[in-house]
């Protein structure tokens, strides 16, 4: 299985180039779109996105991960092996609290080949998607040794900052929850209930959400707007 993870958005033609190019190299390996809405341009908060969702991947799986605003520059294209999957991308900081998520034995090594036609600004479709496709038929020849650490190699384990935004205005923040914990941002305290339904209509709280991580929610209202927080802004527990 490869599972896409991008900063693409849902609209336009760049997602539908991604499966054509996987679909050219290995048209039998299911492709998921896992996530195209990543934080855009902003590697390290997807980075802590991308580990929280890791947990959920079949053993063999193959992630392509494109947050990429250093695409055609000297950056290099990395793929690494954690936990019986691989993760293909930029070498940015992306790739590395997901490889953490998935086992402490990591593989680092960057991608050797490139296409007789690489795009300057498309290393997803061109480079990423055929790699990830060779990987999942079980081909590495592709890649050599990475001689040097990753970027984002000394990143703490979490992010003590806001992550994502989904649809519902809910705010997941990079950090594990902590049970009766209080949790700070903006100069607002946030106490914590167990699910939407344990807080009254309008009220302000966290949880745990599904991947695991404290998130800022108001009941049945748009935490982000309400509360002015946004991607980026630092949270604390006190």
């Amino acid at each position: 299985m490869i599972l896409l993870y991008t900063d693409f958005g849902w609209q336009g033609p760049y997602i539908g180039q991604m499966h054509a190019a996987i679909h050219a190299q290995s048209s039998g390996v299911p492709v998921v779109d896992l996530m195209h809405d990543a934080p855009p341009f902003q590697p390290r908060p997807a980075a802590y996105l991308l580990a929280a969702l890791a947990s959920r991947w079949p053993n063999g799986s193959v992630i392509v991960a494109v947050v990429d605003p250093g695409v055609g520059s000297s950056r290099l294209p990395l793929a690494v092996k954690a936990g019986g999957c691989w993760l293909v991308g930029p070498d940015n900081g992306l790739l590395v609290p997901a490889a953490r998520a998935l086992g402490s034995s990591q593989h680092w090594q960057r991608i050797a080949w490139l296409p007789q036609s690489l795009s300057a600004s498309f290393h997803g479709r061109d480079l990423f998607a055929p790699t990830a496709a060779r990987l999942a038929q079980g081909d590495d020849s592709d890649l050599m040794p990475l001689e040097d650490d990753p970027v984002g190699w000394n990143w703490p384990a979490e992010e003590a900052a806001i992550v994502y935004c989904d649809g519902y205005g809910n705010v997941m923040t990079g950090l594990a929850p902590r049970d009766g914990g209080v949790l700070k941002a903006k100069s607002q305290q946030f106490r914590q209930c167990r699910t939407f339904a344990d807080a009254a209509v309008g009220q302000a709280f966290w949880y745990k959400n599904a991947l695991g991580l404290a998130e800022i929610a108001v009941n049945q209202g748009h935490a982000a707007s309400r509360l002015g927080l946004t991607l980026g802004d630092a949270v604390e527990w006190v």
